[in-house]
This record gives C-alpha cells, sequence and structure tokens, in this order.
C-alpha cells in the first residue's frame, strides 16, 4: 500500500481488480485522481465515502462477469442436487431467485432449461419484467415456505445482511438447499450452520464468506457444504471482459460520450449531451452570482432549485443542475473545492438544506434558484439562450436585456438614479477598469440590481460603496 500512495499522486485514473485495497489513505493522497475503475462488480474493496468526498468517480463494470456468476451459481445447484450416492433430480422442483438483476436473470434463464420452476424477489425489477423471463415475483414471506433451492444475487447493504436467518430458515421447507455468489455475510453463517447441523438446510454452495479466506472452517468443513475460494468471475472470459470493459468505459468518460457503471455519480450519467453541458454551465454560473451577492451574509442555510419548462428534458435534468448549483454556490468556499460528485455531501456537511422541484410551463427552459443565508433570501432566474448562460433576474429585478454569464461581472444593488451610471464609470476608469456592457432593471423601484461586463475585476470594491447599497464581483 506503501507503494501505491507514494506513486499515485501524479495520476488521473486508478484501475483495479479485486486484490488491492483502495483506501482513504490511497485516495488522499491522490491529488490528482479523478476516476477510480474497478474491473468487477463488487466495490468493497474501495472506500467509496473517501472518493466521493474528494470528488473522485467510481466505477465498476456491471456486465462483466455475469455470465461467469451465473455459470457457477447454476454448477452449484447441479452439484448439490448430486452430493450423495442417491441424488434428486432438478426437474419440478421449485428455485427461489433474491436479486433479479443481470445475474439472477441468467441463472433464471438457464434453470428453467432443467424444468425448474423459477420465483424471486426484487424491490426494484418490476414483476411485468420478471415474468417475461419465466420469474413470478412474490414477497420474501410467500417465498421462503415454497423453495427447495434458493439462491442470492444482491448487493451487501443494511437491509441484506443476514437475509437468510435462524427466522428465515425456520420458515422454508426442511432440507432446502441454498447457493450463495454473491457477497458473504447474506446468509447468516452461523444461522447456515445450525440449519445444516439440524437438517433443515439440507445443503449449501459457497463461493463468498464473511472473512475470506474463513478462518472458522466449520462451515467449509461441513460435508453438505460445497465451497469456492471466490471464483465467480474467475473465468478467462470474466476477466479479459472486465479489463475490456472499464477500459472502454473510461475512454468514452474521458471523451464526453457517456458515463456506465458510475457507483457514485448517478447523477453524470444524463449529462453528457450538449444540452447537458448547457444547463450545467447555467447552474454552476447561477450558484456562483448568488454566492458573490450575497458575500456578507453567511452560511447558506438553505437552497431551492427549481426547473421549469415543457418536456422532459428539464424535467430530467433537476438531479445535475441542482448539483451544478451548488457547485457555484461552494466553489469559491475557503478550502472547498467541489464538483458534481462531492458536492451533495459537502453541502449536507455545511447544513445547507437542498430542495428541487419541477415546474411544468410553456416558456423555454428555466432554472429558478432562492438562497437563504443569514435569514436572508436571494433568488436568481436564468437559462440558455443561443448555448449561452444567462441570467434574466435578480432578487426581484428583471433586467432589461438577459445578461450573458460570461467574462468579468460587476454587480451593483442601488436605487434608481440617472447619475448612477456616469459615477460608477469614472470610478472604474480611476481604477483602469473599462465598462463593456450594462444591465439595467426594468422596474427602477426600491433597491434594484444592476449588472456591469468590464474588462477586469477591481482591486478594492470599497471604492463604490459611496455610491451603492450592495457591490459583488465575479469572473465566469
Amino acid at each position: 500500500m506503501e507503494e501505491l500512495i507514494a506513486e499515485i499522486k501524479d495520476y488521473d485514473g486508478l484501475v483495479v481488480r479485486s486484490a488491492t485495497k483502495v483506501t482513504a489513505d490511497i485516495i488522499n493522497a491522490a491529488d490528482n485522481l479523478k476516476i477510480i475503475g474497478r474491473a468487477g462488480t463488487g466495490v468493497d474493496n474501495v472506500d467509496v465515502d473517501a472518493a466521493t468526498k474528494k470528488g473522485v468517480i467510481v466505477m465498476n463494470t456491471p456486465s462483466g462477469n455475469t455470465i461467469s456468476a451465473a455459470e457457477l451459481t447454476c454448477a452449484l445447484l447441479m452439484s448439490l442436487s448430486r452430493q450423495e450416492f442417491m441424488g434428486a433430480e432438478l426437474y419440478g422442483k421449485v428455485l427461489g431467485i433474491v436479486g433479479l438483476g443481470r445475474i439472477g436473470k441468467e441463472v433464471a434463464t438457464r434453470m428453467q432449461a432443467f424444468g425448474m420452476r423459477t420465483i424471486g424477489y426484487d424491490p426494484i425489477t418490476p414483476p411485468e419484467v420478471s415474468a417475461s423471463w419465466g420469474v413470478e415475483q412474490m414477497s420474501l414471506e410467500q417465498l421462503w415456505p415454497q423453495c427447495d433451492y434458493i439462491t442470492v444475487h444482491t448487493p451487501l447493504m443494511p437491509s441484506t445482511v443476514g437475509l437468510l436467518n435462524d427466522e428465515t430458515f425456520a420458515k422454508c421447507k426442511k432440507g432446502v438447499k441454498v447457493v450463495n455468489c454473491a457477497r458473504g455475510g447474506i446468509i447468516d453463517e452461523e444461522a447456515l450452520l445450525k440449519a445444516l447441523e439440524s437438517g433443515q438446510c439440507g445443503g449449501a454452495g459457497l463461493d463468498v464468506f464473511i472473512e475470506e479466506p474463513p478462518k472458522n472452517r466449520s462451515l467449509v468443513n461441513h460435508p453438505n457444504v460445497i465451497s469456492c475460494p471466490h471464483l465467480g468471475a474467475s473465468t478467462k472470459e470474466a476477466q479479459a471482459r472486465c479489463g475490456e470493459d472499464i477500459a472502454l468505459q473510461i475512454v468514452d468518460m474521458v471523451n464526453g460520450k457517456n458515463l456506465v457503471g458510475a457507483v457514485n455519480a448517478q447523477v453524470l450519467a444524463g449529462a453528457f449531451s450538449q444540452e447537458s453541458q448547457q444547463l450545467i454551465r447555467l447552474g454552476e454560473a447561477v450558484g456562483a452570482v448568488l454566492h458573490s451577492c450575497s458575500a456578507s451574509r453567511k452560511p447558506f442555510s438553505h437552497a431551492h432549485i427549481i426547473t421549469q419548462g415543457s418536456g422532459d428534458s428539464m424535467k430530467s435534468c433537476g438531479g445535475y443542475l441542482t448539483s451544478a448549483v451548488l457547485v457555484g454556490l461552494l466553489n469559491h468556499e475557503s478550502g472547498c473545492s467541489a464538483n458534481l460528485i462531492n458536492v451533495q455531501s459537502l453541502a449536507k456537511e455545511s447544513g445547507i438544506a437542498v430542495n428541487q422541484s419541477h415546474c411544468a410551463s410553456e416558456e423555454a427552459g428555466l432554472c429558478k434558484v432562492e438562497v437563504v443565508a443569514d435569514g436572508h433570501s436571494y433568488k436568481a432566474r436564468g437559462s440558455v439562450q443561443g448555448g449561452v448562460p444567462v441570467l434574466l433576474e435578480l432578487s426581484g429585478s428583471v433586467f432589461r436585456q438577459p445578461v450573458s454569464l460570461t467574462g468579468n461581472l460587476l454587480f451593483l444593488q442601488a436605487s434608481a438614479d440617472p447619475q448612477l451610471l456616469p459615477s460608477v464609470a469614472g470610478v472604474l476608469a480611476s481604477e483602469g477598469v473599462q465598462i463593456e456592457s450594462f444591465s439595467a432593471p426594468v422596474d427602477h423601484t426600491g433597491d434594484v440590481w444592476y449588472c456591469v461586463g468590464v474588462s477586469s475585476l477591481l482591486q478594492d470594491l470599497s471604492v463604490l460603496k459611496p455610491l451603492v447599497k450592495n457591490v459583488a464581483q465575479l469572473s465566469i
């Protein structure tokens, strides 16, 4: 690990298989790291939380080892049926499949060829989808008592730890046989051993264990257990496929083509089109404007992002547009390096309550943002026009002409006064700054916001304080 820590600092990407542990220490030592590619499905060997906090994408190859893992599952099911001199046919038996993703589907279609009836449970896959490949879905309570064989194909998470335990084994048929080629811990190992000893479980095929290799050999040495040393993906074809897949996925991501297999950056999955990129620039720019204009009021306590428009594109962009706004809001904070991957967790750490909603409208796609800082509300409304992000409104001031959110911008809040522009121009000229554009609000009632495009940012904003109520500047 020390060698990797010393070497990784200059690299933008890291690709590993299952043996390499990518710890928080390694991730924190990698100043340039942008992506960690896992050539395989499970990411147990990668500290995903540490990567997310650092803004590093973690990517796996979700389909590379599907066939190999499914084939090993089927091999174990067949082996369990012929463990003794007098075996049993698979024909007519009931196979319960817990987890109906890619591997669960492949196991089902193969075991149906042996005449098995396949039933299953999955909280995500719609019943009509699994029915199309011959699996009848039902609740776990309905599933346990019907099965002659049970195989699990779920990730290891709090809701699946000990999924098969003392209580669930008691609900199963006496002599049920179980297979786990997914993750150690989905089947409670102590409960499994008890069930094997009592005969409640007639046999187990295990490719995975809680501890690998297992120091406690009780299960491995049991006469009714067939065990393998985590070989589900260990075929020449799967290893080659996973290696090729991760390389191609990284190339596609770098080239801005698409994002496949991202474990911690689902928000980016739909963000590779030209329209998406324009909306991301809009979000970041609007966030940056609100950050600058509320600079005297910190910290932020609330951010509400509303997408507005017709069609599915504006409705589906809420996730990455919200993250983009937060990047603009937080990226200028001291010590904060926010990006689309880590910004949601950074906002949570900062105590910002984030809400996102969509409002159907006939208007072209709009982004409305309201932030609350120190009890004061700041609002902005923007859109993309001609491929360029523009600001339409700032805290009640609707601009006569849309403000192009590019270059050096100076925002002034002041009461309407014919002498404001000449006075500001004089101060700027004395500081060696030229005015390139000027945007005034439609309504001049009360204190309103103006935007001035300038050749360069001011060294000291206080020179304008005698002329205005508030002043802010930023470079986009």
